[in-house]
């Protein structure tokens, strides 16, 4: 299995990870270990009996054994994580996208809890909850002032249970109990897929690389052709996948290389593990010009995609460069309903590169772990003779800078601003918009700056954080009475009005804005299709597909 930045999973039980994680040691390293093994978990099981029997207070087993094996995996790289019983759930929901609940997440705004976002055709949609509901209790729990972790245990359980939330409806205001049926919760990994560029190209959204998602893609792209048999080209969407199964970055791989394609290999200390993963079946289409969106958080099983495309000169890579995670996991049961899972491999894509950018394996002094240089990146040749380079992600052939994100919008966001207008908007305007032509007009805008008028939401610029800090060191070295009429005059130059800002930012908050409020109507799917109205990527992407003869030098092109 492949995974890309995950929770980790530190919750820990009896000693049985200590030893399961010899005894693979143990078997990777041979006999000449043994020893060295065994005496330190002999010290390490007296030291136990010790401390429970003579310490002045009550120790807690699990804390400590938990504290331990945190420490010991922290040595190796974040990926390596033992998963008890209890964090079962939240492991298969990870790997899998299912989970038994209620389809829809909570919000905390003060204590007080607010229904988030529902999941389309979910349980807790067909029993009539809104994004915006104020949630008052669960299972006659109150929760006010409860974590989102204790409403999530509260929420989740056995599909075909029930549980019943009392919501204040943010419609009409009225208190009801809401009984609701829980179910199978199944995030789909293709959430959206759309003919875009005039109709003729094909737009498939990959957010996680989980079991039959191939098939999810294949199918999608066969509706899409069905609507438009004369496709000009692919767009496949990998910004902000973490990754997941390997076995599924090759079969998305296949959809547009011939059988008996080399997609990945990967290598490791068990040398019967190494292993080289090829095309199996025939191409949905393997002609048709390809090009892969990807970002900064396009990790492991999407690098693979990239690059293994890229390697073979089979589609242009579009965006920023990729996160860098070339190690493969694999996953040992340790009984008791718990699990092991540790990197056991690297793995390359056909020209031979590996693309992981932290080097765990060898750590600073003080431990910590840092970036592989430019002066030891290789350098190596795709299928045409274009250079690429290992260890730093896959870097796109068209790079395409993110927009960073100004703070205004991100206070805005944290204090909540943007979804509790989307759902004052619902509130007035029930009947659903059109999905392709919805924006929100000038006095619609307006009416949010007005409507943010009271509310709080102030911040500091980059700027004025700078100004502040210089102002520190100049009273650290006594330049600040000397220097103080022109530092307070700066400040003042610099400091920004809100509403000002809020209309030097306007095409950002709007679209944002924009995106929240859809969703309210078309869910994940509506956020999806409105933020590529003005996508820098996708513009790119359709460019290059409908230039033939850019899209065949890109690939031609020796870099």
């Amino acid at each position: 299995m492949l995974r890309g930045r995950g929770k980790k999973f530190r919750s820990f039980g009896a000693g049985v990870m200590v030893t399961a994680a010899a005894v693979l040691f143990i078997q990777a390293t041979g006999v000449d270990s043994y020893f060295e093994v065994s005496k330190n978990l002999d010290i390490y099981a007296t030291i136990f009996r010790e401390l429970n029997t003579y310490y002045v207070d009550p120790i807690e087993p699990g804390k400590m054994v938990k504290t331990s094996v945190d420490g010991m995996l922290e040595e190796l790289d974040p990926y390596t994580n033992y998963i008890t019983e209890s964090d079962m759930e939240d492991y298969q929901f990870q790997t899998t996208g299912k989970y038994g609940g209620i389809g829809a997440n909570m919000r905390n705004k003060d204590g007080e809890i607010y229904i988030g976002d529902v999941y389309e055709n979910s349980p807790a949609q067909k029993a009539g909850l809104h994004p915006g509901d104020g949630v008052i209790s669960i299972d006659n729990q109150i929760v006010k002032g409860k974590t989102i972790d204790d409403l999530s245990l509260l929420l989740k359980g056995s599909p075909g249970s029930k549980v019943t939330i009392k919501v204040k409806d943010i419609f009409n205001g009225a208190v009801t109990d809401k009984i609701v049926t829980r179910g199978e919760i199944e995030l789909s990994s293709v959430p959206y897929a759309s003919l875009v560029g005039g109709g003729d190209v094909a737009f498939v959204k990959l957010t996680q690389f989980t079991p039959a998602c191939s098939r999810l893609v294949r199918k999608a792209l066969d509706s899409l052709k069905g609507v438009q048999p004369r496709l000009k080209g692919v767009v496949l969407d990998l910004r902000n996948n973490p990754g997941g199964l390997l076995d599924e970055a090759v079969n998305v791989c296949n959809l547009f290389l011939e059988k008996g394609e080399l997609v990945v290999s990967t290598k490791g200390k068990v040398k019967e593990w190494d292993k080289d993963f090829k095309t199996t079946a025939a191409a949905w289409d393997a002609k048709i010009p390809v090009t892969v969106l990807i970002n900064s958080s396009s990790a492991s099983a999407s690098e693979i995609v990239a690059g293994t495309l890229q390697d073979l000169d089979r589609g242009i890579v579009i965006g920023e460069r990729s996160y860098g995670k070339g190690l493969v996991q694999t996953t040992r049961n340790l009984g008791y309903n718990a699990k092991l899972k540790l990197t056991t491999a690297k793995y390359y894509t056909p020209s031979g590169r590996c693309i992981q950018a932290i080097d765990y394996s060898n750590r600073n002094p003080d431990g910590s772990v840092g970036v592989i240089p430019d002066s030891l990146k290789q350098r190596f040749k795709t299928r045409g003779g274009r250079e690429v380079l290992s260890g730093g992600g896959v870097e796109p052939d068209i790079a395409i800078k993110e927009e960073h994100i100004s703070k205004l919008a991100i206070m805005l966001y944290t204090k909540n601003y943007f979804f509790d207008y989307a759902s004052e908007y619902a509130r007035k305007h029930q009947q659903n918009p059109k999905l392709d032509s919805f924006s929100l007009s000038s006095a619609d805008f307006n009416d949010f700056a007005k409507w943010l008028d009271n509310k709080d939401y102030s911040y500091k610029t980059e700027t004025e954080e700078a100004l502040d800090s210089l102002i520190a060191i100049a009273r650290r070295e006594k330049y600040h009475d000397g220097a103080k009429a022109e530092l307070t005059s700066l400040q003042q130059k610099l400091s920004h009005d809100k509403k000002q800002d809020l209309m030097k930012h306007q095409k950002e908050i709007k679209d944002l804005l924009e995106n929240e409020i859809i969703s309210r109507y078309y869910f994940l799917r509506g956020r999806i299709a409105q933020s590529l109205k003005d996508d820098d990527d996708l513009r790119k992407a359709l460019e290059v597909i409908a230039d033939n003869n850019k899209y065949q030098a890109l690939l031609k092109t020796k870099r």
